[in-house]
């Protein structure tokens, strides 16, 4: 880590609005990969997804609100974060898309555009991708659009569309939207003028899948989705002149002869080089490592690795790539490996800070 700073985590999870459902963590590689808690920011039903500004000293998280019908509808809260304390100071908060009569429009995914611009929220229940502008001081202004999706699979949990993320391409042109319940990839452009969602294409993938989350190689030549429904992890060639993407191949996240139908994929991650990829099992309970050609997009797998704690929901690298935090839903822990950059094979640091219900660990490095 680049020397005078501090590495700050942030994490998320299912809680009541009574409880402190957003924590904030210092945490030292030096010392092996420890964890200390800093502060924690309540009032906040579900804050299940963060994002990080930390050139903006911003954080935002969702939440969820009753409508006021019998329905419940998203909501984002800012907060103000001191990068010496890591104390969070809350500095408003604005309702995300409206939900009618007993209908549900919460969201589960949060991103932020790299000229901080705008928020992207995915809502999985709702069917809606929305677009929220930033103001001139990093504050969430106002819905602009909300894209909808329609159309369903003929499948257990794919009756309806179910956006569960959005990505931005590597040159911030595409935002690229898995959609769980239709099997495919949507991507969008930002129209500036009208501060609007506009489809750019689909890329459909294989029957069951269910795409969850979506990440980029390093060096943006290809793209990889986890599915969630059929424990698979789908890799693309990607065009980012025309912001397309080619199926490349499909490998499985368990190890043979363990029954997909008892697992769940959740989040997906590349090492710091880009030569190893990462994945959890919520079920198996593990974090699958896989070695990655980049010039085909082919993955090799290298081992699995117990998260030590129940449903993995979500994990992170440190910006340094020496260590992968699993955020463990029904361990009720954060969990520290250290990651070996020759191998990127895993091996647990023996580092674990008590959290309840965490789905949701992102990192950001500050001054100290």
């Amino acid at each position: 880590m680049i020397e005078n700073t501090k590495l700050l985590l942030f994490t998320g999870s299912y809680a009541t609005a009574e409880e402190n459902g957003v924590q904030v963590f210092a945490f030292d590689g030096e010392a092996g990969g420890t964890l200390e808690r800093l502060d924690t920011a309540g009032g906040i039903t579900n804050p299940t997804f963060v994002n990080v500004d930390p050139s903006g000293l911003k954080l935002y998280a969702i939440g969820e609100k009753p409508n006021g019908s019998g329905g419940k509808e998203g909501e984002i809260v800012s907060f103000a974060i001191d990068p010496v304390t890591g104390k969070l100071t809350i500095l408003g908060r604005i309702p995300t898309m409206p939900a009618s009569g007993t209908g549900q429009t919460t969201t589960c995914h949060i991103n932020r555009d790299a000229e901080n611009e705008h928020l992207v929220v995915c809502s999985y229940h709702g069917g809606l991708v929305g677009l929220i502008t930033l103001d001139e001081n990093g504050l969430p202004a106002a819905l602009t659009d909300a894209a909808v999706h329609t159309g369903h699979r003929d499948l257990p949990g794919q009756d309806k569309p179910h956006p569960h993320s959005a990505i931005f391409s590597p040159d911030g042109r595409f935002l690229f939207v898995s959609d769980l319940g239709l099997d495919l990839i949507r991507s969008y452009r930002i129209n500036n003028e009208t501060e609007t969602l506009v489809a750019h294409g689909d890329t459909l993938l294989h029957e069951g899948a269910g795409p969850r989350h979506f990440v980029f190689h390093p060096d943006g030549k290809s793209a990889y989705v986890i599915n969630e429904v059929d424990c698979t992890v789908t890799s693309f060639l990607y065009d980012a002149a025309q912001g397309t993407l080619q199926t490349a191949s499909t490998l499985s996240t368990l190890p043979a002869g363990y029954p997909a139908d008892n697992n769940s994929c959740a989040e997906i991650a590349f090492s710091k080089d880009g030569k190893y990829l990462y994945g959890s099992n919520r079920g198996h309970d593990s974090i699958v490592v896989y070695a990655v050609n980049p010039l085909s997009a082919e993955l090799t797998l290298i081992e699995h690795v117990s998260t030590r704690g129940g449903h993995p929901r979500h994990f992170t690298l440190t910006p340094d790539g020496a260590y992968l935090i699993v955020a463990n839903r029904d361990g009720n822990n954060l969990v520290v490996f250290a990651l070996d950059p020759a191998s990127g094979r895993l091996t647990y640091t023996g580092h674990t800070a008590e959290v309840s219900k965490p789905v949701c660990v992102m990192p950001a490095i500050f001054p100290k």
